[in-house]
């Protein structure tokens, strides 16, 4: 199902984008426990006010009642346990709030998060809550466990980044966005680490306004005053755009850098017949999985004599750059030597972002993506397992 935006106005509305966003398969344990966790702090926060609300009540009507602590409770969820603590005052408990909750438990879970993941607003989330709990949410409720998730997702931009990487992948993937003016594209730039042992980690993402030197430089000199270390870091893996090049040598100097060679690829398929697209991508081919850098050169010089008469321009550019697509040849395990001669990683992960996303067709603003990209990248982690802190996903 498609939709140019997605609108939660009902309870069987709410179901069917539920629905669509989990139509991939069941939901891991480590996911339902940071849904767990919000859930938790949900209904506390209602327990909280509902003892407020109490409290100021008989102060008005002049009876006398104080806090009494709280007790631990745990509910049964469709999510799984969840552990409250009901506060409580001399005469008064919080625990109808729970009760409320537990006649539509499933139906809470799976709207109020999807809601926040989304991006609705505080009102919409308030209104879809409604037909479940035969009350509203007040907006002021419903912000607090919005700032929630946005402080998680603030708080992975800004944590320290203490591990080495011995390749580094940059690339910047364009996505569609809602205004008041209608949709725009904006690109997003990810950087993705390979660990020693070979696992892939998502280091960070940031939206920007285009790939330009500027705001390659401000991302990449970010991850640097957060600790990126290049001691160990062999290689760097980049999409060819000319910012990103700009940038690499102020930033990181003396990285060898190896060009993807499916953006390469694409580029010069783009600039021959249609006839030829075949014959020249299978030569290209040749290049990259020859056994060692001089056997490369030499299907190189064979491509050269082969097409320079009908496509000068396509070998030029691929004498040009040849150095740098060769790079990956450092790496004498063929497997290391596959992982680094493209960004495919980065691009792998953000198919599972359009089509998580499908449901939504474009993002409504950038705090609903900011969301949604830092769901699916800690995902697409804790499938590598590699430990990323702070923890809730779109899965949640």
């Amino acid at each position: 199902m498609h939709l140019t935006q997605a609108h939660v106005d009902n309870l069987p509305r709410a179901f069917e984008i539920i629905k669509d966003m989990n139509r991939s398969g069941q939901w891991g344990e480590d996911l339902n426990e940071a849904a767990r966790k919000a859930v938790a702090k949900v209904i506390d926060g209602r327990m909280k006010d509902s003892v407020d609300r109490h409290l100021a009540e008989i102060e008005e009507q002049g009876t006398a009642d104080r806090r009494n602590g709280s007790y631990c409770r745990h509910l049964l969820t469709g999510l799984g346990d969840v552990e409250l603590h009901v506060p409580r005052t001399r005469t008064y408990s919080a625990n109808d709030v729970v009760g409320a909750y537990v006649r539509r438990a499933r139906e809470v879970d799976r709207t109020i998060l999807s809601c926040f993941v989304l991006g609705h607003s505080t009102r919409k989330v308030s209104k879809a809550l409604q037909p479940l709990l035969g009350e509203r949410f007040s907006p002021s409720t419903v912000s607090r466990v919005a700032k929630m998730l946005d402080a998680t997702v603030a708080a992975f931009h800004a944590r320290p980044l203490l591990v080495r990487y011995r390749a580094l992948l940059l690339d910047g993937v364009v996505l569609s966005r809602k205004t008041g003016a209608g949709a725009i594209k904006r690109p997003v730039l990810v950087a993705l680490g390979l660990l020693a042992d070979g696992r892939k980690e998502v280091i960070d993402f940031r939206m920007a306004r285009s790939e330009s030197e500027g705001e390659w430089e401000v991302f990449l000199t970010d991850l640097t005053n957060r600790g990126f270390s290049t001691e160990d870091l062999e290689i760097i893996v980049v999409d060819g755009g000319r910012g990103l090049l700009k940038a690499l040598p102020t930033v990181f100097p003396n990285i060898p850098i190896q060009r993807c060679w499916a953006h390469k690829t694409r580029n010069l398929t783009d600039k021959v017949r249609r006839a030829d697209q075949c014959a020249v991508k299978n030569d290209l081919r040749r290049i990259y999985d020859a056994a060692s850098e001089k056997k490369a050169r030499q299907m190189a010089r064979r491509f050269a004599a082969k097409w320079q008469r009908r496509y000068p321009q396509v070998v030029r550019s691929l004498r040009d750059d040849l150095d740098e697509l060769l790079a990956f040849f450092i790496f004498k395990d063929p497997t290391w030597r596959k992982w680094t001669r493209t960004t495919n990683a980065i691009e792998r992960r953000f198919r599972e972002v359009r089509r998580r996303t499908r449901p939504m067709g474009v993002f409504t603003d950038r705090t609903s993506m900011d969301r949604i990209l830092y769901a699916v990248f800690t995902h697409e982690n804790q499938q590598q397992k590699v430990s990323t802190l702070f923890l809730v996903t779109q899965k949640s």
